[in-house]
């Protein structure tokens, strides 16, 4: 039996790998709502990619991706808590605030994934993104749902998760890491300051049943959306996985 590595695996899933293209420099932002076309069609290819990953790896302390890493250069993610979360949409994400405590974790990135590294962060973030109809929403987000839309938004300033590990700490085999290091603690959704919040759950899969709801028509109820937790397929066997 031939042995794939999980880098060539995401690679076969569309997931642009390090080194082959991922920018290193900042993604270009919508001009909303003038774009909101633009948006809803990078979100549908972002749901999409993420539906096809979950359908080979699970991943028990959730994950993300972020245009960049299926080739577009726009400002736009999705972040997918573990367990029964609603995913979390970002549009032109920026964060404002950060708290002076940290933590340190072990991460992992669809665009290397044979590796993971220990990476430190604040333990809270307040983050402003813009909704299609172009009004900025704050939300504030705790312990691992802030590593989690930490690590996607530096994608979005074309940075990687190496850029944050200390010096003299290296990334190691996802052979040597498997599940070492401590459970994250997840203290519910990010708090949020939005005109509106949308409760529209997805099917289990897309692909086969015909009530499918496109990011376009979830996006009609508002961008930092509550969305169904099956899209990112979330299984106990994950690893510490953002993208």
């Amino acid at each position: 039996m031939i042995d794939v590595r999980p880098s060539r695996r995401m690679r076969d899933l569309g997931v642009v790998q390090h080194g082959a293209g991922i920018p290193a420099e900042p993604t270009r932002a919508f001009d909303l709502p003038a774009e909101r076309d633009e948006a809803e069609r990078v979100m549908d290819e972002l749901f999409s990619a993420m539906e096809r990953i979950g359908q080979v790896h699970p991943f028990a302390k959730g994950m993300g991706i972020a245009a960049p890493q299926i080739g577009l250069a726009r400002a736009a993610a999705v972040v997918q808590p573990p367990g029964d979360a609603p995913a979390i949409i970002l549009l032109n994400p920026r964060i404002t605030t950060r708290s002076e405590e940290m933590d340190e974790h072990y991460e992992g990135c669809l665009s290397f994934f044979d590796v993971r590294g220990l990476v430190p962060r604040p333990l809270k973030i307040t983050v402003e993104t813009t909704a299609l109809t172009g009004e900025t929403v704050t939300t504030v987000y705790d312990r691992g749902l802030a590593r989690l839309i930490h690590h996607e938004i530096d994608h979005l300033d074309g940075l990687l998760y190496t850029a944050r590990m200390r010096t003299g700490v290296d990334p190691i085999p996802v052979e040597e890491y498997r599940q070492t290091g401590p459970a994250w603690v997840y203290e519910g959704a990010g708090r949020q300051n939005l005109p509106y919040r949308t409760a529209l759950q997805w099917p289990a899969s897309s692909v086969d049943n015909p009530g499918y709801l496109s990011a376009r028509q979830v996006m009609d109820a508002g961008v930092a959306a509550v969305l169904g937790a099956t899209v990112g397929v979330v299984g106990a066997l994950g690893t510490a996985v953002l993208t």
